[in-house]
């Protein structure tokens, strides 16, 4: 029975929550405050977290920057529960590192969909090494770390996201709307605009290696199936 932490201060809000989850076979436990729910995450090692961001002691981003930043948590499901409704907010959440974005009010159905198709994801993760030398290009994805050339590239828990889904689909064409699904969520409302500028950012940091991911004009964008030779 898989085990939702549920970090929220509103108690109706928690009870609707905790009804609805125990319903639909989820095991749940709950807090009321930041520094509680992080608790919570280290000794009650759940399998996703609903995050609320206005919490009373530290904010919701910070816990999820805490979640993700931690190299024991940095893979656990977390999906954001906001009354933050602009594209904005969307995308720091995702930068930071959350799995899904879901605005307030929101429809419980809507919310158990969501719940389902993150904890699929999380379960359907590639089983390849978890060490990748590509060319220049060198990934540990339980560290969450890349390198070009021997030099670690600083990217956010997105950006290595982003990276990690081209390179699992190399030589296969991702249009942006499959991107905005599998690396930003369902559903997301986002711009595949956002798309774009996100893949543009990657290119800039990673440097020599930055034509591993080629543009497929009106479609997308693909992973080198091999290195290029300008770039090894």
């Amino acid at each position: 029975m898989p085990r939702i932490l549920v970090i929220e201060d509103e108690a109706d809000i928690r009870e609707v929550l905790d009804y609805n989850l125990r319903t639909a076979g989820y095991e749940v436990i709950a807090a009321e405050r930041g520094r509680d729910g992080l608790s919570l995450v280290r000794e009650q090692h759940p399998d996703l977290v609903l995050l609320d961001l206005m919490l009373p002691d530290v904010s919701g981003t910070e816990i999820c920057r805490a979640i993700k930043d931690d190299p024991s948590t940095r893979t656990l499901p977390v999906v954001v529960l906001s009354a933050r409704r602009e594209e904005i907010d969307r995308v720091v959440g995702f930068e930071l590192g959350a799995d899904d974005y879901v605005t307030k009010p929101f429809s419980v159905r809507e919310l158990l969909l969501r719940i389902r198709a993150v904890l699929r994801r999380s379960e359907s993760r590639p089983s390849e090494a978890n060490l990748v030398d590509f060319g220049s290009l060198r990934i540990d994805r339980d560290a969450h770390r890349a390198w070009v050339e021997g030099d670690e590239v600083e990217l956010t828990a997105l950006e290595f996201k982003l990276l990690v889904t081209l390179y699992d689909r190399r030589n296969r064409v991702q249009s942006r709307g499959s991107l905005l699904d599998h690396v930003w969520g369902m559903d997301t409302k986002i711009s595949t605009r956002t798309v774009d500028a996100h893949v543009k950012r990657l290119r800039e940091k990673m440097g020599a290696a930055r034509d591993y991911i080629e543009t497929v004009r009106g479609v997308g964008y693909r992973f080198a199936e091999i290195p290029t030779l300008g770039s090894c």
